[in-house]
Parts: C-alpha cells; structure tokens; sequence
C-alpha cells in the first residue's frame, strides 16, 4: 500500500496533526485545542464520520433548541453550532447553551465524558464514499481530475480526511448503549424524519420532547427547514458566503479560529466553490457509481473490518 502523503489525492492541502489526517483549513492551533478540550456537563456533541449526516443533525438540533427560527445569518448558526476541530476550544468556552458542538473525532481522540450527550450518526460506507468524493473534489481546488477509482481506492485504505471509516465507525460503536450516547443512521433520517427528529428532542430532553408533540405546527415546520430542499436553499448559499468571505474579508474581522485558517491556507480559497456541500442526499446513489469489481472489494472490505463486530 502507498504511504499516507503518496495517493493521487490532492495533498497539497492536507496534513497531520496529533495523529489525525485533515485538510489545512483544521490548523494545527484548532485541531489541539479540540484534542485537550474537556466537555462540560451540558455540551451536546454531534459526532460522526466525514459526509455521514453530521450538517443535517446539526440543523435538527438547532431548530429543536431555537423552536424552528431561522438563524440570522452563516456566523449564527456557526456560533450556536460549533465544529469542534476546525473552530478550536475558544467557540465552544463562550458558547450559549443549549447548543450543539459538532466534531468528527473518532473516539480515542476525544475526552469521553460520561455526562456529556453524544449523538452519534453514521452511513452506509458505499453512500459516504460517494458522497466523500464529492467533497474532496469541492474543497481541494486542484482535484478537477481525481476520479472515483481512486478516491475509491484511498478510502478504503483510510488514506482520506480523520481516517478510516471503520476505525471510526468501531470506536464510537461499543457506546452506543450508554444512557448518554443516541446512534443514529443516515438512512432512518431519510427513511422517517418525522419520528426521527422526535426520537432526536427526547434524548436532548422530555422538555424538547413534549413541546414537539403539544405543538404539531412546531414540529411540521422543524421538518419542513430540515427537508434536503430546504438543506440545499439554505446550506449551499451559506457555504459560498464563508468560501468568499475567507477570500476577501479583512483578517482582523474574522474570528480567531478563522485568522488562523485564512493565515494558513487563504490560497484555497483563492477559486471558486466547485459544486455544492448538500449535493443529492440520497440513499442507494452508489449503485451509479460502483462497478461490479468495486462492489466486491466493497464487500470483501467490510467482512474484513466487521468479522468481530455486528455493526452490519
């Protein structure tokens, strides 16, 4: 196998801090404040792997949290909801509860805390290839020609963004019974959100529970701003609000996390945002992708990974 920094990934834009694999834009300042963060009682984190579900939770939970009001802009919605090893331990100290931390810290790499709550969403790996190589060719400006074989070929070596799936998937998984800790997947959001998002207000708190239930229009309207239409009319713009504002702003105007970022790596966003972050949301898009072979490597490589695991 290639070494780690010898794929047909762009990897210009990508290094190694602590131990994870992540793109620039995570600064090394960020990403160890995230690893030394110790989590406070009543921090609610969303937690998955890459292109797993982890913005689509996040919109949930905001809405269950602001009773369906729309954020006021990009940096609201990114203030309420911080992204743990892209903002740094700063976001999250000034943050007002309740509130959502979003991280894609496998397990090891995070301060387990058995008072926290945790909301752990995963994918099928055929979808989240799919839609992982749709991402890395959206953030990587020079990835026009990086084909689906061989980001194929990299995820299943674990050569991409936080690592292998797997090791990801296995480290949370064991949790998934303690009393703080919700699994969800993908595929039950799309399948019935209604009852998801339920499911979703009674972990949080019987409170946020029993407000969705005395109120039904609340509830149809949290489903309504979650539908992947609204996804996409809302996150996409707000997407390319942050990609041009890293590009022009002012470095003093951004907060800190962002200084950082821009300091580190401006030249990503230098060209403009190629395709969108909520792209298709569908469930079974890999068959487009897959050839015969790579449906069998595929399955070959789960059997490898979940021999001693009922995970799938």
């Amino acid at each position: 196998e290639k070494p780690l920094n010898a794929g047909v990934m762009p990897r210009n834009h990508y290094h190694t801090v602590e131990g994870l694999f992540v793109p620039k834009f995570f600064t090394v300042e960020s990403v160890r404040q995230a690893l030394r963060y110790k989590p406070r009682p009543d921090d609610v984190f969303i937690v998955s792997y890459p292109k797993c579900g982890t913005t689509w939770t996040q919109h949930i939970v905001y809405h269950i949290f602001s009773n369906g009001t729309l954020p006021e802009d990009p940096e609201t919605f990114a203030s309420k909801t911080p992204f743990l090893e892209l903002m740094g331990e700063e976001a999250v100290e000034h943050l007002s509860r309740p509130a959502a931390i979003k991280t894609h810290l496998p397990f090891h790499k995070h301060q387990y805390s058995t008072e926290a709550k945790y909301i752990y969403v995963t994918r099928n790996p055929y979808d989240c290839c799919v839609s992982f190589f749709h991402h890395v060719r959206m953030v990587a400006s020079d990835a026009e020609d990086y084909t689906f074989e061989e980001f194929f070929e990299e995820f299943r070596k674990g050569q991409v963004s936080f690592g292998s799936y797997f090791d990801h998937l296995l480290s949370w998984y064991p949790r998934r019974n303690d009393p703080n800790v919700l699994l969800l997947t993908y595929e039950s959001l799309k399948k019935d959100i209604r009852t998801s998002i339920i499911k979703i207000a009674n972990f949080l708190g019987e409170e946020y529970r029993d407000k969705l239930c005395q109120d039904p229009p609340l509830l149809e309207r949290i489903v309504d701003l979650t539908s992947f239409e609204s996804m996409q009319r809302v996150v996409n713009p707000e997407m390319r609000k942050w990609h041009e504002k890293f590009n022009g702003a002012c470095n003093e105007m951004l907060p800190l996390w962002a200084q950082r970022m821009v300091q580190d790596c401006g030249d990503m966003f230098s060209k403009p945002m190629r395709g969108d972050f909520v792209r298709a949301g569908k469930v079974g898009e890999w068959k487009s992708y897959f050839t015969p072979l790579q449906v069998k490597r595929m399955k070959e490589w789960i059997e490898e990974n979940t021999a001693e695991s009922d995970v799938m």
